[in-house]
């Protein structure tokens, strides 16, 4: 079975491989357009590309492909928990990967943590398998921390 930390790095270089484009500003953006082969100064070409989020863009015909690859994500990272029945192993390697990825271990602030992975604490709480996971990541860092 995939770790938690494997899923997200096998995860992240399929993203990495994905033909998107990054720009922050004018000069960025018209050399994103001509590494695509376009122009930033025809309608024609802009026409071709969509904003993803913060700085991000995407050739529109690509876009289908990216959310399928998004939404396969998703379902892996779900399927992973899923068969985690205590929370003990996938589920506690998620959140000791992402407590430590958010400083946890300085800030002993759960917020960041949750937030990345799209869950509410109420949510985990009212999870045992959850709650177990968290809790048993949280004593390891503790544990790491006063070591």
């Amino acid at each position: 079975m995939e770790g938690y930390k494997e899923l997200r790095e096998r995860q992240q270089q399929e993203i990495n491989n994905f033909p998107l484009g990054f720009a922050y500003n004018n000069r960025q953006f018209e050399e994103m357009m001509t590494e695509w082969g376009l122009n930033a100064k025809k309608d024609s070409d802009l026409a071709q590309v969509s904003s993803l989020f913060a700085g991000a863009y995407i050739l529109k015909k690509d876009i289908l492909a990216y959310k399928s690859m998004t939404q396969r994500h998703n379902r892996e990272l779900a399927a992973a928990i899923a068969e985690d029945k205590t929370g003990e192993n996938f589920i506690y390697e998620m959140f000791l990967y992402e407590l430590d990825d958010h400083e946890y271990g300085y800030t002993r602030d759960t917020e960041d943590t949750l937030d990345a992975l799209g869950y509410t604490a109420a949510e985990v709480i009212g999870n045992p398998r959850l709650k177990c996971g968290l809790e048993k990541a949280i004593a390891e860092i503790c544990r790491r921390e006063d070591a």
